[in-house]
């Protein structure tokens, strides 16, 4: 697995992010001009929204156009992370390192 500093940094960016609220998981992306964007999981009665879509909305929101790569933390054994809303604003072949509570990258999936 060949994973960058800036790669690392994302999951960082993460599982910063959900620590701070205690969140069930983080998430960060990089888009194509170098700008990170980190989110947290929402779980509330009328909004429900994974931590990597919100990520990719934020990207979205800011105007990104595509993206470079993108990570997930989560504490869920063998959690499912959809990649559809990645695979929609970037394409194929985005990777997004999957990372557990202490940030160590148990696996890498690409878009």
């Amino acid at each position: 697995m060949n994973v960058t500093a800036e790669d690392e940094k994302l999951v960082t960016l993460a599982r910063s992010s959900r620590a701070r609220i205690h969140a069930a998981g983080g998430a960060a992306v990089r888009d194509l001009d170098g700008r990170t964007y980190a989110a947290t999981s929402v779980a509330l009665p009328s909004l429900e929204l994974s931590a990597l879509d919100l990520a990719v909305a934020m990207a979205i929101s800011s105007g990104a156009t595509g993206l470079e790569a993108g990570a997930v933390v989560t504490s869920r054994d063998g959690a499912i992370v959809d990649l559809s809303t990645v695979r929609e604003l970037a394409g194929k072949d985005v990777p997004v390192y999957v990372a557990d509570d202490d940030g160590t990258i148990v696996s890498v999936r690409a878009s």
